[in-house]
């Protein structure tokens, strides 16, 4: 039981820069890789495509598969992460064409590029690669519950899709703009890309969540910080199981709650209500302390993107007032910002 955990391998080589696939995308929620990587990597990336029927945008050039391999793209990332992970009948000739044209397809779903027989035969008669990112590695241990050293911040959520990554994202580099040795844990398959490594927990067998959050943030000195991009929500009917084993994994210090007050029903799920605030920090609290008694709330992160920005800092104002928390917008950053920063610290 108090073995050390093992480190998991961070460095992972794609082909770059990308094409972003959006797929016959119509709710931006579900396009999170593709903004992501626009987000947090442009320099990664020359353009977007997409299949007829898709009416979201990342912003970056409309560009065909052979106007991006023109252009110095190597590979074309579907930046979609759709319920259940899988490839759209109407994707295919897409990714064909991308492959005809000399791009490799890089992939986060659950489902498998080499599976789908036309793909495999167009990768095998084009010699481009299929490469899959929601691949494990080998040999994950349970979990130890062993407290580890250092320190680690989880971002959780009310919901999918609604800032756990951006957030992360955010806090890492405000403290890495502080000196502070930090690391950036990502846990899904934009925060891959993104890092160049991580662990793509809805990937892993349910008995090894928890160790493969262990793997992920490794024992560490007293003044090292890992900050854990999130996944899904602990009242999400689906996906409530991934959360789980990270939260118990992850033995966070410290948790960041982000929301998006713009929802009242789960995404994709819209038969269930959105959990309050104050309900995901009861429940984090409560579930987090079996692996870390002295776990505790430092903020909430809103997602306002829908809101002006009066409107925005009303509503966060209002929230610092009844939650007596430092409520921010990471992406809008600003004095609130800066004051869950020094609560995270604190």
């Amino acid at each position: 039981m108090n073995a050390p955990t093992g480190r998991l391998v961070e460095s992972l080589t794609l082909p770059q820069p990308y094409l972003l696939f959006l797929g016959d995308t119509t709710e931006a929620g579900f396009a999170k890789t593709a903004f992501g990587l626009a987000d947090w990597a442009p320099d990664r990336c020359v353009g977007e495509w997409a299949a007829a029927g898709c009416t979201v945008t990342t912003g970056l050039p409309l560009l065909s598969p052979a106007e991006a391999k023109a252009a110095g793209a190597r590979s074309l990332v579907i930046g979609v992460a759709n319920q259940g992970g899988v490839i759209g009948e109407s994707w295919i000739a897409v990714l064909v064409d991308a492959m005809e044209a000399g791009l490799d397809i890089v992939s986060g779903l659950h489902a498998r590029l080499g599976a789908v027989p036309a793909l495999a035969e167009a990768a095998k008669r084009t010699g481009r690669r299929l490469i899959d990112i929601r691949t494990p590695p080998a040999d994950i241990p349970v979990g130890t519950g062993r407290k580890r050293t250092g320190k680690r911040l989880l971002t959780v959520g009310t919901d999918c899709a609604l800032g756990k990554k951006y957030t992360a994202l955010a806090l890492h580099r405000a403290f890495a703009a502080r000196g502070l040795d930090a690391d950036f844990r990502a846990t899904g398959q934009t925060g891959i890309m993104i890092a160049g490594g991580g662990m793509p927990m809805d990937a892993v067998v349910s008995d090894f969540e928890a160790g493969a959050a262990e793997m992920l943030s490794p024992d560490a000195p007293d003044d090292h910080w890992d900050l854990i991009e999130g996944q899904g929500s602990l009242f999400n009917p689906a996906y409530a199981a991934v959360s789980l084993g990270l939260l118990h994994g992850s033995q966070p210090d410290v948790f960041v709650v982000c929301h998006d007050p713009s929802r009242s029903v789960i995404l994709g799920l819209e038969d269930f209500a959105l959990p309050s605030i104050e309900e995901v920090i009861d429940l984090t609290i409560r579930l987090g302390r079996r692996t870390n008694p002295a776990i505790r709330c430092v903020g909430v992160s809103l997602n306002t993107s829908r809101y002006s920005a009066e409107a925005a800092e009303a509503l966060m104002a209002a929230e610092r007032e009844r939650l007596g928390l430092p409520v921010a917008d990471p992406i809008r950053g600003g004095p609130g910002f800066a004051a869950l920063v020094e609560n995270c610290l604190g």
